[in-house]
């Protein structure tokens, strides 16, 4: 049985789970961009083909190469299909795109199995440091997880620590106001580890359960970058052991191999231990998945789809292949 044959006979038994079928919802609502372009180039390749030869494996190499997979995770893939539809005589289109599911996600899933993207509050505060470049949603994407864990008893304290531009400052101000949660914040310019430092006494002396802390999105040199955060990490780190505990960056899933490239300068600049991947109903490349994990190597802990502020979903590969390829297998 295929991948994702596989996945779907399992996610069928899951629909009388609520939880589950609203997340599943959400994927293939989220995904219907990347899913249309997809399955509408795969299609037009299966008329355009009736048996597989070179030209249909250069195109299939565009295909993936414009749906932010990234190049060279599709020549591997490329590569890959084209021994074993060699040694398995398969010449149909259509089956090509089965083995290509398959030859997609198998690492990803064999890999993956033990990712947990539940924070399991094993601390006291629990510290989530956001980073990534202006632009990207990490503000909203902070409001959003502080909403998550807020409606489920948690006492949540947020941190401004992008002091280099007072809209950053106003912008997370409301977001807690809107959230119910207080906002540290110090006047545009101040040293933003003074500020991480307040807020972790606060968070020490009042049983704050999750210290949620923006920082600084420019990219002018990564000197500057590793420089702020390192200092931020030093503070941190002396104050609460072991924090911060997760450093989570924030992707904007429709700028592709840009923000690729821009996360590229975080993750040299400081220890991430996951990425939320913002705005994947914005896009009709939902390959960008694949890049982050071959260029990356960083787990995705969450993804956004759409505005509200309940818009943020843990990541799912499973329910996220299904979203992507549902249509290629009706």
């Amino acid at each position: 049985m295929g991948l994702f044959k596989f996945l779907k006979e399992k996610l069928s038994k899951k629909k009388n789970d609520n939880t589950e079928q609203q997340s599943l919802d959400k994927y293939n609502k989220g995904l219907e961009k990347s899913r249309i372009n997809f399955s509408n180039k795969l299609d037009g390749l299966a008329k355009k083909y009736k048996e597989v030869n070179e030209d249909y494996f250069n195109d299939l190499e565009e295909i993936l190469i414009e749906a932010d997979c990234g190049i060279e995770f599709t020549l591997q893939i490329i590569s890959e299909i084209l021994e074993t539809s060699k040694e398995q005589k398969i010449t149909n289109p259509k089956d090509i795109n089965e083995l290509l599911v398959d030859k997609m996600f198998y690492d990803y899933l064999k890999d993956g199995e033990d990712i947990h993207n539940e924070i399991e509050f094993n601390h006291k505060p629990e510290v989530l440091l956001m980073v990534g470049v202006n632009g990207v949603g990490k503000t909203t994407t902070i409001a959003k997880i502080a909403y998550r864990y807020q409606k489920v008893g948690k006492r949540i304290l947020l941190v401004a620590a992008d002091t280099f531009r007072a809209g950053a400052i106003d912008q997370l101000k409301i977001w807690a106001e809107r959230v119910g949660c207080e906002c540290i914040t110090k006047p545009e310019g101040s040293d933003p580890a003074s500020v991480m430092y307040e807020a972790i006494q606060k968070a020490k002396n009042e049983n704050v359960d999750v210290l949620l802390c923006d920082t600084a999105g420019r990219l002018q040199t990564k000197v500057n970058l590793m420089k702020e955060l390192e200092k931020v990490h030093r503070v941190i780190s002396r104050e609460v052991p072991n924090a911060p505990h997760d450093t989570l960056l924030v992707i904007d899933a429709t700028t592709g191999q840009n923000g690729m490239n821009q996360a590229k300068a975080f993750t040299e600049a400081t220890n991430v231990s996951g990425i939320v991947l913002t705005k994947i109903d914005g896009t009709a490349k939902g390959g960008i998945v694949l890049a982050i994990r071959n260029e990356l190597g960083v787990p995705i802990k969450f993804v956004t789809m759409g505005e509200k502020i309940t818009d943020l979903e843990y990541f799912d590969i499973e329910q996220y292949i299904f979203g992507l390829f549902s249509d290629l297998f009706e």
